[in-house]
């Protein structure tokens, strides 16, 4: 089990969630963030932090963002596991399912 990055993140990227996470496991991709389920221990810092609240622990994704789940494993599926994310920086792309939705409004 691991924690996931659904829908409220699209095209928000707060990254407050990395500069809590002790493990360096949450990577950055085009339009969201993304949590490594093999690089996450578990210790749930990311979660209180996010002020979208897009992160839940996998069991407790709403099932309305379940495809969020899928999408968080996909992302590393070229990427492997480099044992950390500020070793690779933003990665120029995104989940399929999450690079094919329309771009949300955002407020600046």
């Amino acid at each position: 089990m691991t924690y996931i990055i659904a829908e409220p993140c699209v095209d928000l990227l707060d990254k407050a969630c990395i500069e809590e996470c002790p493990v360096d496991c949450i990577y950055e991709g085009n339009r969201m963030l993304y949590i490594h389920p093999d690089e996450c221990v578990d210790c749930g810092a990311c979660e209180p932090v996010c002020p979208v609240e897009a992160i839940f622990y996998e069991d407790d994704v709403p099932e309305n963002w379940k495809d969020f789940t899928d999408a968080n494993y996909r992302f590393f599926d070229d990427l492997g596991s480099p044992g950390g994310a500020s070793k690779v920086g933003k990665i120029d792309a995104d989940a399929s399912f999450v690079a094919a939705l329309p771009p949300k409004e955002t407020e600046h």
